[in-house]
């Protein structure tokens, strides 16, 4: 220790005597070098300290010192410099290719959204067509809506307590006022199936489904009313063509009745209605409601208000002794009544899926495309007899419907030119 304090000592006296002998010159302002009042330090001692262009070290010449270039600076570059090359560096950070979703272009991701859209309403069109057929085989044995209806809410009610109870999906924690938003919606989903199941019971599937293409003309309707949206004149003309064939369709139905007319006119109504007001309610932040909890709280709504409503106009209909009395094969018929039940919970949930994903207008036009498929379908399957002009009326309609869905496309690209 002491030899290092004679070390200090000496240097001291030396770097004194040689600031008096050479007077450090001024350097320009860019160099940043900061003379140190003390003498240089080795083991301890101090040296003078550089600024941002690096350390400066006594050379032994004439005219003071000079900084050192540093490792990350050019020669004679200071803070602005540095802070010029962070600049860049983030420029250049800033103009690399983006990417979303861990390494998807855009591209993929919009193939991706497609494909997903095309395999659920692949899955939609076929439990539809399941549903319809289980479920007039179930009619006609036992013409019961009110009691059908209330049993496939309940098989809805199953599922979705079973989803919950095994976590495949997180339970709902929703307030009393969220609550009491949803029961006018489910009240009106209770209506809009019982309405269709009347319809079914009354007349033909193709006849039911030829009526309910006209879900564009109350879509359109409330679209208006309730979401402000202004259709263009080509799509108000389309649907000309959409009521007309309706219209045709059912002056010569072999299968015409009144009740099953206006229940499937009823069931427009109100399942549009379900949509658009549904669409207002997962558009609302506040409630934080994804689509599967919406529909899962609707249908057990849905069945509580069924209930009551199914004992009041029907009663008890549905229990094994009446069956057999009627002359029913009761296993058969619960069979059917399972498959139209689990058929008709996976087919509105997921519609329910899809229309948290498209508009409500998109939707109604995949949903009436969906008839196309169901009313040839069953018209296969139960043989159903169809003369020329309900023929053509049906035709009539479709293709209103067709040309609706392109017209509805054609609009943004009109608003975007």
């Amino acid at each position: 220790m002491q030899s290092m304090a004679a070390s200090c000592s000496s240097s001291s006296r030396a770097w004194a005597a040689a600031r008096r002998s050479y007077p450090a010159p001024a350097l320009p302002p860019s160099s940043h070098v900061a003379f140190s009042s003390s003498p240089p330090s080795t083991h301890g001692c101090r040296w003078p300290v550089a600024g941002s262009g690096g350390p400066a070290l006594p050379l032994g010449i004439r005219g003071g010192l000079r900084p050192l270039p540093s490792p990350l600076l050019p020669a004679g570059v200071g803070r602005a410099g540095a802070a010029a090359r962070t600049r860049t560096a983030a420029a250049a950070a800033a103009s690399l290719p983006a990417e979303d979703g861990g390494g998807k272009p855009e591209g993929a991701a919009g193939i991706s959204r497609t494909l997903q859209l095309g395999a659920m309403i692949l899955v939609w069109y076929m439990l539809n067509i399941y549903f319809n057929i289980y479920n007039k085989l179930v009619l006609k044995a036992v013409p019961f809506p009110y009691t059908i209806t209330t049993f496939q809410f309940a098989s809805g009610s199953f599922f979705i307590t079973l989803m919950w109870l095994l976590n495949l999906h997180p339970k709902p924690r929703l307030s009393l006022k969220q609550y009491a938003k949803i029961l006018p919606l489910a009240l009106i989903h209770m209506l809009g199936n019982v309405f269709t199941n009347l319809s079914l019971g009354k007349v033909a599937v193709s006849f039911t489904h030829t009526i309910k293409a006209m879900e564009p003309f109350f879509s359109v309707l409330l679209s208006v009313l309730f979401l402000g949206e202004t259709p263009s004149l080509l799509v108000l003309g389309s649907l000309v063509p959409i009521v007309g064939g309706v219209l045709l369709a059912s002056m010569t139905e072999v299968s015409f009745n009144w009740i099953g007319f206006w229940s499937a006119m009823a069931s427009n109504l109100t399942n549009q209605s379900r949509n658009v007001f549904s669409k207002k309610l997962l558009a609302d932040k506040e409630d934080n409601l994804d689509d599967i909890n919406l529909f899962s709280i609707m249908t057990i709504m849905a069945f509580l208000l069924s209930a009551p409503l199914m004992l009041s106009v029907e009663g008890i209909k549905f229990s094994p002794s009446y069956l057999q009395s009627a002359g029913v094969n009761v296993k058969e018929l619960c069979v059917k009544a399972a498959l139209a039940g689990t058929c008709f919970h996976f087919y509105q949930q997921v519609s329910y899926s899809l229309l948290a994903r498209v508009s409500p207008v998109t939707h109604s036009v995949t949903n009436s495309l969906k008839r196309v498929v169901v009313i040839v379908s069953t018209v296969l399957f139960f043989r159903t007899p169809i003369s020329p002009i309900n023929a053509l009326g049906t035709g009539v309609a479709l293709a209103g419907v067709f040309l609706y869905s392109q017209f509805k496309k054609a609009k943004p690209k009109a608003k975007a030119a």
